[in-house]
Parts: C-alpha cells; structure tokens; sequence
C-alpha cells in the first residue's frame, strides 16, 4: 500500500484490508477513541491491552463491533505495541485457516496449539521432548493420514534434542496438514474434531504446559492469541461455537481475544457469556449526535484517516463530506465507496472523483444495504429514525438489522440510527414524510 497522488493509485490506497505492523507509522490515525466513546480516557483497546500484561487478570476476551469499524486495525496497533513491550501476539485469521461456514468450538484449540508452538519456536523456548512428543501422539494415535504419518517420522528424525529446529517443524508440519484436512476432508475433519471433544482436558492441559514455559522463558510475558474475523460468523454458528463452550474457551492460563458479532450482544443469551469473558465493544466513529446534527468531531476524524491515504485534492470540492455523511461513520464502506468512485473516474480520464462518480458510487452501496431489508422492515426503520434510538424492544429485529449493518450503533450511550443510505432510500420510497424529513 502506498500514499495515493493519482486517482489510480486510489484502489491501493483504500484496500479493505486491516493496517499491518509495517503500514502504521504512515497510515495508522491516532486519536479517535474519543469520537467512539465520548470520552477521550475510554478505551476498549487499552483494557484489552492492559488485560494482556497483568498477569493477575482474567484471560479471555470478547471484542464487539460493526464489521468495518476498525477492529482488526485497532488490534494489530495494539499487537505492534506489545511486541515492543517484549510481548508474542499471534493472531489467527479464521476465514483463511478455517472454513467459516463450517467451524466448531474444536477448530479454535487446534490454531491454539499452532500459534502457541510458533511462539515457542520464536521465543527459542526450551519444551521438553516428552511434551513434545505428547503433542505429535496426541494427533498421531490411530491416524492413517500418511501426510502426518510422514510429519512424524520428520520428527522422529530429528533427533532427540530439545531444542532442534527438526523437532519444532515437524510439529508445525502436522498442523499445517490438520488444518488442510479441516477445510477439505470431511472424514479426518470429524476425526480430529471427536478427538478435541473426547480429550479436551488433555489438550488444555498440554496447551498450558507449551504457555507456561514460553512464559518463563519471557520473564513472565504469557503468550497472547488473537482470534480475528470471528465477528463475521452468522449467528447459528457464533452461538454454536461459543454459548456451550464458554467455560472451556475461556479457561486458557493466557489471554485469548476473540472478535464477536456486535448484533448478539442483543440476545438473551448474551449475559451468560458475560459471566466468562471480558466483553469490550469498539464503537462506531459517530458522525451525527442522537439529536441528528453533524458531529463535526467525528467528521473531522475520519477526514484525516482518508488524508493519511491520499491527497485531498484527488476529490472535488464536497464530494468527501458527501461519502462520509452518507455512510454512518463505516470506514468499510467509506472505502468501498471511494473505490468505486475512483474507478468511475479514472474511466472517464478524470484526474479527480467528481460529484456524479460519488453519486452513482453511493447509489450502488445503496442498493446493497436495501437488497438486505423487506418491507416488512420499513416500520421498525422509521421507528428508530423518528427518534426511537436508544429504547428498542424489538430485539430480535435489531439483531437482524445489525447483522444487516443496516442499522448502526454508536458510542458509550448505546445508541442506534439507520445506515443514512438505507434512510435515503426510505425517504425516496416517500416513507419519511411521516417523520418530517
């Protein structure tokens, strides 16, 4: 990624994809706790990181947010500063080891072991050979696989020294191969899922010998294990991974972070999972008060995240205020709208994203957030609109509206408005008359 001069160099600029340890120090926006919370000493991400070095504190944690907001950004500034700290961070990217449409409580145990044996290997931490050897059997015993047959005698070759990079990548191996068979193989996938499930106990145990010796070896730092993207799981598969296994997920001896779809913190089942994890949400840039007038705050706040992007100059004059107001404070689909701008532009051999290239940018966006909605939705839509923000009893139409992203919530007061896309098209439909707009 690189700063965007050009219209074309735009795409690069505005990549959906989160800040990376490298990219921060040119692009990374401090600063903007303030316009999520409305309180610039509130924090979500600095009690996670507090939580991380205190090793008197609970381990496991939920993260909570719209998909778009900023969470995995947040969370790898977050990991760059605990490096710096003397900390290992590792964060698991579910949607590329797993298969997210098929994932169980099991999956996250089997990463857990990768991550911490990758962190011991970097550390140079000494792990016994007994545990290792404890590991290999553990996947090994009564596996036909000759992919993990052959990882085995990589290790058993190896020799026995305790230290040997043999040994640590013969390991790895078998779970580069688990994870493979997880995402391809049904018939191993429900072998190693049954052996997690019958066995449990005996994996976490060895799972808190691995983080206790990295943690001895790093003057008491525990090892920390980031589980990114799990927010984007549906429902039916969130509450199937977590509700039934929350004592187990979160009874690891060091920190575990795990993303959580926003919506369900709406459900009943929610407070339940209050009683295991430490649960932060990490709020919406606002960009309009509950009264409905512009936060300028905010405004300002997510003009310099796109300055630190690209040249303001690239836009004509208020085609950027009319992007950020129309998407609600989603840096998601603010960039996803520049993109498509850019592109519109670049195609008329336009140095700059005019009006009508934001216009019809927006009006695709439109249609997919409203491809999402019924109108058996609309009332519940007008609703909150009307001034119904903060009070809603419907909670299960709030969590499919969440879940939708069609409906938006904001900072400390908890606090909801429909996506101003979705309100557009309501008051094209000639809906919002009925609410004075």
């Amino acid at each position: 990624m690189k700063y965007a001069n050009q219209v074309s160099e735009i795409l690069n600029a505005f990549s959906p994809a989160p800040l990376q340890e490298k990219q921060m120090a040119e692009f990374y926006c401090e600063n903007t706790m303030e316009c999520r919370t409305s309180d610039k000493y509130n924090s979500p991400i600095e009690d996670i990181f507090d939580i991380c070095r205190d090793p008197q504190e609970a381990n496991a944690c939920l993260l909570l947010g719209h998909r778009g907001c900023g969470k995995s950004t947040e969370l790898n500034r977050m990991t760059e500063r605990l490096i710096e700290d003397g900390y290992h961070v590792r964060t698991m990217k579910c949607s590329t080891d797993l298969d997210l449409f098929n994932i169980v409580h099991s999956d996250l145990f089997i990463l857990m072991g990768e991550a911490l044996l990758e962190i011991a290997e970097e550390a140079e931490c000494k792990i016994g050979q007994n545990l290792l050897d404890n590991i290999a059997q553990f996947w090994m015993e009564g596996t036909e696989t000759l992919a993990l047959q052959e990882a085995r005698d990589d290790i058993l070759g190896a020799g026995t020294a305790v230290e040997t990079k043999g040994i640590f990548a013969g390991i790895l191996n078998i779970f580069a191969q688990i994870k493979t068979e997880l995402r391809f193989n049904e018939e191993t996938r429900k072998e190693y899922r049954r052996r997690i499930s019958v066995r449990s106990s005996e994996w976490i145990r060895i799972l808190g010998q691995v983080s206790e010796a990295i943690t001895d070896k790093t003057g008491g730092r525990r090892p920390i294990i980031i589980f990114e993207d799990l927010d984007r799981l549906n429902p039916e598969d969130a509450w199937k991974v977590f509700y039934n296994y929350a004592a187990i997920l979160s009874g690891m001896k060091f920190p575990v972070i795990y993303t959580f779809p926003i919506a369900l913190s709406y459900d009943v089942r929610f407070s339940a999972m209050e009683s295991y994890f430490i649960t932060k949400t990490l709020p919406m840039i606002k960009i309009e008060t509950i009264e409905g007038q512009p936060f300028e705050d905010g405004i300002s706040i997510i003009r310099q995240i796109v300055q630190k992007r690209a040249n303001l100059d690239l836009f004509e004059e208020d085609v950027l205020a009319k992007m950020i107001s129309y998407t609600g404070g989603s840096l998601r689909d603010l960039f996803r709208v520049i993109n498509a701008a850019a592109k519109r532009a670049e195609r008329r051999n336009s140095g700059r994203i005019g009006l009508e290239d934001a216009d019809y940018a927006l009006e695709e966006e439109k249609t997919s957030l409203t491809r999402r909605i019924e109108q058996r939705d609309y009332q519940f839509l007008l609703n909150i609109y009307q001034g119904n923000k903060e009070r809603i009893e419907d909670k299960e139409m709030l969590l499919r509206m969440l879940q939708a992203s069609v409906v938006l919530e904001y900072n400390g007061k908890r606090w909801h408005n429909v996506h101003p896309l979705v309100a557009k098209f309501l008051k094209e439909q000639g809906l919002m008359e009925d609410v004075g707009a």
